[in-house]
């Protein structure tokens, strides 16, 4: 008899049918393809490394990637490659959490220039977008009509409308709004066979024979999904091509994860704005009350119904009293009223304020990152991502969920879509050892058996990909599952459209993007990053962040957090980057890292592309350090070269040729060293007193005139400030240039002179200085418990204030402030005591988010200039511009300061620095 075949023998066979001429090379391909297209089309290592993996758990290989610039394109790509026997696989934003938007062949990258908005009808409330399209960009175009588009993922700011339709996307507002599919009008298509399709109700754009191959299965449609399930997004959407439901082609290609056709422009409709959007936030006991409460709400008409339990919202301020939660927005305050009254919660909150409202929905949208961690720091993964229940039996569920999650000794921490019984959670899987993998499997296999028990779908948002669609013969049962294989060969008979996905699928257990990587070290550490793409932000959706400035200048992916963490991912792993430490493809992405630490703080799972850079930068010269930037040796060890000898550093800097002789770019100047450094003008206080005075770099040698402010503030505020009892540096341009050797020398030489002082409070006026010892000091030194204790002892100049003089009041200035907040301090320090100083002093404003772009020596290297002015036209310039001439222009870095000079007219100042300049003249530092 013979056997059946395996799971991954199916996809093998499946890819097969493209052809025998899948052997061609893969140079042969690139050339036909760029011959055939006018869009870009590369094959580097580089492109292939950054497109491997989604942010689901799996990992695939492509030849290569094109980026069409039109439909004709696409078309002109699927001909090369139906041709080569080469699979296809479309990719929007890459946030997919299956493994749909990875593949073997040719990878379409349809956000580079298919990113068009074609038109918007208000009238008609319809817009027609190219693929490419960023979900954020529709919802701009469409808010002067008081209209959006109504399916809101919370990758929003980054996914593509091409995704979206790719895996049926939904987001909070479905319980209003509905899903992506309910959304859609009409949809273009191009087939792997070269047809060109518009596809819509009434059988429009269908291929030969789907019409029959539904004839003959009516019954089976009828009778073989799940009812009363609002978010049901896993396997075809076959029943969507009953006669009853208008047979809506457009519809059931909607969630097809790219196996069917390959989109080149959607009409779709858009909803009306509420008018006055409330947001309600419901207090339960628990997580079982919240989500046995949440379908009695929708009576209420709610536009959303999102719950989160306390062990995914840890410390956040603002909620009301309760172990879980209920996120309801409503329309107008009499909504909200009786939406409270129905909920018979514990506590309630009503949020009117729309900066309160982003506050807190920011909470939502970054849990799909800090749902990454657990309490204690261990990582947790994707794996069973989003099933659907009915709403009804959303409580049982979940407590059934609870149960099996104990039984298998996992930890996991579900939130989401309460209203519509959609469920997220990233769970602790061992995914890096053969047993923990094992064990992954055996629980996806009984967690599906759980919720088909309950009525549900085991994918309600994201797609079955490679995550899923092995199970779903427990869903459906062999007969329409059968029926999804006759209906993908219909749309595609030689499988070359994202094969392996949703019909005939491989293991859910294979596959693995942890496969290979080491347990502990570097790649564990760059596996952290699950790719949900936040670094990707562009425009106003980038909010009061950080990251990732250098991305949003160029717009390349390999310039994101996200795509240098797939670099060195790769890395690790050797088989595509196969020069490990020595890799050009990985410096050439770092090269543009600012080392802003912006993703430290702004990336929901907190990847630290600093610490990596510094890490790597220092592994690639090892052994070569002749290879060195000659500003490695002049800019990255100026704190060395001004101890020395200040004066011979002062005179060099003026000479014609200084610039080009220290290995810093024509277009920049090199620092100007003052006449008297700040030690000597503060004079050597004795090292006693209420604070330490830090006198780092910046401030000692280039910039005195702020130490000196800031001595005179803390003395008109009574705090009796000393200076440390010797030479002190925390190492930030050593570790910025990958000198990590020579930074823990500076470190414990500090720490040396810091001997006797350790314990006092360090007041840090240089933000990048304050960061470095509170951050990359203990980590560089673990085992010096010094370091922890002088890192637990650091204090920004406004945290001292408020600490040793909680009393005093600032002088009043009644002037707009403006400027930008340094990087560094807000990814590591916090600006809330600033923000509370500012507001004492009458300071009124926001600072802007972004990254200056100087950022220490990063602007000064050749190379870099076009990039360092590009990040600052991203928010900083824009700000200053705009406001008043009489605004006070706020930086307290070095670099922020000098980047201004540099591009302005306006002389920017520290906080010290403005407030002292409004004390009375008779309040002078004591010496």
């Amino acid at each position: 008899m013979r056997r059946p075949l395996r799971h991954a023998e199916l996809v093998r066979n499946d890819e097969a049918r493209s052809g025998a001429k899948r052997g061609a090379s893969s140079g042969a391909l690139r050339d036909t393809l760029r011959e055939a297209v006018s869009g870009e089309v590369d094959f580097s290592t580089t492109a292939r490394a950054l497109t491997t993996m989604d942010a689901s758990n799996y990992r695939r290989v492509p030849l290569g990637v094109v980026a069409p610039r039109d439909a004709d394109d696409v078309a002109a790509v699927l001909d090369v490659c139906r041709t080569h026997g080469v699979p296809v696989v479309a990719r929007g934003g890459g946030t997919s959490i299956a493994g749909q938007a990875t593949g073997t062949g040719v990878v379409l990258d349809l956000t580079r220039h298919l990113r068009t908005i074609v038109s918007v009808d208000p009238e008609a409330r319809t817009a027609v977008v190219q693929p490419g399209v960023v979900l954020d960009r529709l919802r701009e175009a469409a808010r002067p009509y008081g209209l959006t588009f109504g399916p809101d993922p919370s990758t929003h700011s980054r996914c593509t409308l091409g995704g979206m339709i790719g895996n049926n996307a939904c987001g909070a507002h479905s319980v209003a709004w509905g899903t992506t599919a309910d959304n859609l009008t009409g949809l273009d298509v191009l087939t792997y066979g070269g047809e060109r399709l518009r596809l819509g109700r009434d059988w429009r754009g269908a291929p030969a024979g789907l019409r029959e191959l539904v004839g003959r299965n009516l019954a089976a449609l009828r009778t073989g999904y799940p009812a009363g399930l609002p978010r049901r997004i896993s396997g075809y959407a076959l029943d969507a091509l009953l006669p009853e439901r208008g047979a809506d082609v457009a519809r059931s290609f909607c969630g097809s994860e790219g196996t069917l056709g390959v989109v080149t422009e959607a009409t779709v409709r858009l909803v009306p704005l509420p008018a006055a959007p409330v947001l309600v936030v419901l207090g339960y006991a628990d997580e079982s009350a919240a989500a046995d409460a949440a379908a009695g709400l929708l009576e209420c008409a709610p536009l959303t119904v999102e719950g989160m339990a306390a062990d995914l919202v840890r410390g956040v301020e603002g909620l009301p009293r309760g172990g879980a939660w209920l996120f309801c927005e409503v329309d107008g305050r009499d909504a909200a009223g009786a939406l409270v009254r129905a909920a018979d919660a514990l506590d309630a909150a009503v949020v009117t304020d729309p900066a309160g409202q982003r506050a807190l929905w920011r909470i939502r949208e970054d849990a799909a990152g800090t749902a990454t961690r657990m309490p204690d720091g261990t990582e947790a993964w994707p794996g069973w991502e989003d099933c659907a229940v009915p709403p009804a039996r959303l409580g049982a569920y979940l407590r059934d969920f609870r149960a099996l999650l104990a039984e298998h000794g996992l930890r996991g921490a579900p939130y989401g879509h309460f209203g519509d019984g959609c469920i997220h959670v990233r769970i602790d899987f061992d995914l890096f050892t053969g047993q923990g993998v094992r064990d992954f499997r055996r629980f996806s296999e009984e967690v599906a058996d759980l919720v088909v028990a309950h009525g549900g779908s085991l994918s309600g948002e994201h797609g079955d990909g490679v995550a899923r669609a092995e199970l779903l013969p427990r869903m459906y049962g062999a007969e329409l599952v059968g029926l999804f294989g006759e209906v993908k060969d219909l749309w595609d008979p030689a499988g070359g459209l994202n094969p392996g996905m949703l019909v005939r699928p491989g293991r859910l257990d294979e596959g693995l993007r942890f496969a290979g990587l080491p347990v502990v070290g570097p790649g564990r550490e760059v596996a952290r990053c699950v790719g949900v793409a936040k670094c990707r932000v562009e425009g106003p959706s980038s909010g009061p962040g950080v990251m990732c400035p250098s991305y949003r200048a160029t717009g390349e992916e390999r310039h994101s957090t996200r795509g240098r963490a797939r670099l060195l991912h790769e890395m690790a792993l050797g088989e595509v980057i196969t020069e490990g430490a020595r890799s050009e493809e990985v410096r050439e992405a770092l090269d543009l890292c600012l080392s802003c630490k912006g993703c430290r703080s702004d990336c929901p799972v907190g990847v630290d592309m600093a610490a990596y850079k510094a890490e790597f930068t220092a592994g690639y010269y090892a052994g070569r350090p002749w290879r060195r930037p000659r500003s490695h040796w002049t800019v990255g060890r100026l704190p060395e070269w001004l101890a020395r000898g200040r004066w011979l550093v002062a005179a060099g800097a003026r000479l014609p040729f200084a610039a080009r002789l220290a290995g810093v770019t024509p277009e920049r100047e090199l620092p100007r060293v003052a006449a008297r450094s700040f030690v000597s003008r503060f004079g050597r206080r004795r090292t006693g007193g209420d604070v330490l005075l830090w006198p780092d770099t910046f401030t000692n040698h280039l910039a005195p005139e702020v130490g000196e402010a800031a001595g005179r503030v803390l003395d008109a505020a009574g705090i009796e400030a000393g200076l440390p009892p010797g030479r002190v540096c925390c190492g930030l341009p050593y570790v910025s240039t990958g000198q990590l050797d020579r930074a823990r020398k500076v470190m414990r030489r500090t720490l040396d002179t810091m001997a006797g002082a350790l314990g006092r409070p360090v007041v840090v006026l240089e933000p990048s200085c304050a960061a470095t010892l509170r951050t990359d000091l203990p980590e560089l030194l673990p085992e010096d418990a010094r370091a922890a204790q002088l890192a637990a002892s650091v204090r920004t100049f406004a945290e001292t204030l408020e600490e040793f003089a909680p009393d005093w009041e600032p002088p009043r200035l009644d002037l707009e402030a403006v400027g930008q907040t340094h990087c560094h301090q807000h990814a590591v320090l916090g600006d809330a005591a600033d923000r509370r100083l500012r507001a004492r002093a009458g300071l009124s404003g926001d600072l802007s988010g972004g990254c200056c772009g100087l950022a220490g020596n990063f602007g000064f290297e050749p190379g870099h200039y076009g990039v360092s002015v590009a990040c600052a036209e991203d928010q900083l310039l824009p700000a200053v511009r705009e406001a008043a001439e009489d605004a006070v222009l706020l930086a307290d870095g070095y670099s922020c300061r000098t980047q201004l000079a540099h591009l302005t007219a306006r002389r920017a100042r520290h906080l010290a620095e403005v407030l002292a300049e409004a004390l009375p003249g008779d309040v002078i530092p004591s010496r």
